[in-house]
């Protein structure tokens, strides 16, 4: 059994030295995935051995400490999560949190290829909302851009979902040449079915086969795009990540821009990542970090694991160092997307 007593709010909520609450933690159970998107992993990956990642179990009282100090919203990632052996175990035992009222969000990120087997255990956990990474609708693309995905599973995947009454939103990166010729469509596609639409800028993490710059496509130059045919109207719609949404009024739905390239969201940043090793990132875009599997292999007491994220947040920056140009050929962060989390 994942489960421990739920306990009441024991410490000071998690501030930074600028303030911000860190309200919302990402964690990723898994490096591994089942699809090899070419923005995120080098096709010939050497995963972490299994021995070096956290238990469910640890991942569990990780994340109940931070729920203890003040997070509200948790989100799983991987690799890709749902590929992590008895993962469902972890979400059952997280959704207590849901229940006390301790926790107002669980989630998760999904390349969608597990979903038709997940989606209503999902939904009976107490999971509302999932996000689907999706770049393309041309199944041949799909197949170059994942080299190992099948497009006609993560659509089951994706009705399966909504079926459950899972709230879906679709991510999508943009990639300069390869699938900016299809974001109208994308758009129009997500929300006829009643789901939202994010965008997301390439951003330098890990050494990959196609050059960074060349795979650059600026979302200022997407938007303004869009509204050559479409009005787009700002909206104050948040889920608590970095996007920032516009309503089109022509389709109802919503598109959100997460632009860590062109315009940064630094100023408000209230996530953390803690990868599966146990490794808590403060920000994305730098290498510091803390170890929190040491402190919780050390004692069964959380003492000292509070004092290791009360550190840990004591140096969280102000921003990240992103930079993509023909003078910095070589990635900004060395770790790939999947080790930190997506």
């Amino acid at each position: 059994m994942l489960q421990a007593p739920v306990k009441p709010l024991s410490r000071a909520p998690l501030t930074d030295p600028f303030g911000r609450d860190i309200s919302y933690l990402r964690i990723s159970v898994t490096d591994r995935c089942d699809f090899r998107c070419v923005y995120c992993m080098s096709e010939d990956m050497a995963f972490l051995p299994k021995r070096d990642l956290l238990t469910l179990e640890e991942i569990d009282r990780v994340a109940s400490a931070f729920v203890m100090r003040g997070t509200r919203k948790l989100r799983i990632t991987g690799g890709e999560p749902l590929v992590r052996r008895d993962i469902m175990n972890l979400f059952r035992s997280l959704s207590r949190h849901l229940a006390s009222g301790a926790l107002d969000e669980l989630t998760l990120t999904t390349n969608g290829s597990q979903l038709a087997r997940y989606a209503q255990e999902l939904a009976d956990c107490g999971v509302r909302r999932v996000n689907v990474s999706l770049d393309t609708l041309d199944p041949d693309k799909f197949r170059k851009i994942t080299r190992w995905g099948d497009l006609a599973k993560v659509l089951a995947g994706i009705e399966a979902a909504r079926a459950a009454g899972l709230r879906v939103k679709i991510n999508a990166v943009a990639l300069k040449g390869v699938n900016e010729d299809e974001i109208e469509g994308l758009m129009q596609w997500a929300h006829g079915l009643g789901m939202d639409l994010t965008l997301i800028e390439v951003m330098p993490l890990g050494e990959i086969e196609p050059a960074r710059l060349d795979q650059f496509l600026p979302l200022s130059l997407v938007r303004a795009r869009l509204m050559e045919r479409y009005t787009l109207d700002d909206d104050p719609y948040r889920t608590g990540g970095p996007a920032r949404y516009v309503r089109v009024a022509e389709t109802g739905g919503l598109v959100g821009f997460i632009t860590p390239m062109t315009h940064n969201f630094c100023e408000s940043c209230n996530r953390v990542r803690l990868t599966c090793t146990g490794t808590l990132y403060m920000c994305l875009g730098q290498e510091d970090a803390a170890d929190l599997r040491a402190p919780i292999r050390a004692s069964g007491d959380d003492a000292l694991l509070y004092r290791a994220m009360d550190e840990a947040i004591a140096r969280k920056p102000k921003g990240h160092d992103f930079v993509i140009d023909r003078r910095r050929p070589r990635a900004a962060v060395g770790r790939h997307m999947s080790v930190t989390g997506g």
